[in-house]
């Protein structure tokens, strides 16, 4: 499976990226594959696995401050491996078949 997901402290002010940096932090320290962008960290792996990365990472938030907002999106499909990169290959591909959109 696949977990897109972003968690955000609430009532520390607007400079929110030290906190969100533990949370990362925790997924990168968990061995998974994972990525992060300016939106979401993805993590990818087995159902378990993942939700308690995604439980420790919210945890390492909620040390920092007492009400956290957590969004979540989730890919499960079985027998799927390396698709945080195998999506974006084939998208990529696609896009260099017909790079202006034709």
């Amino acid at each position: 499976m696949i977990v897109a997901f972003s968690v955000t402290p609430l009532g520390i002010g607007e400079d929110v990226g030290e906190a969100v940096a533990e949370a990362v932090r925790v997924v990168r320290a968990s061995g998974l594959p994972n990525r992060t962008d300016a939106m979401f960290t993805s993590i990818e792996g087995e159902w378990d696995e993942v939700m308690a990365v995604v439980k420790d990472a919210v945890d390492a938030v909620r040390a920092r401050s007492g009400r956290v907002s957590m969004t979540l999106k989730a890919d499960i499909r079985d027998g799927v491996t390396d698709g945080l990169t195998r999506k974006v290959e084939t998208v990529e591909r696609y896009l260099a078949q017909h790079p202006d959109g034709e």
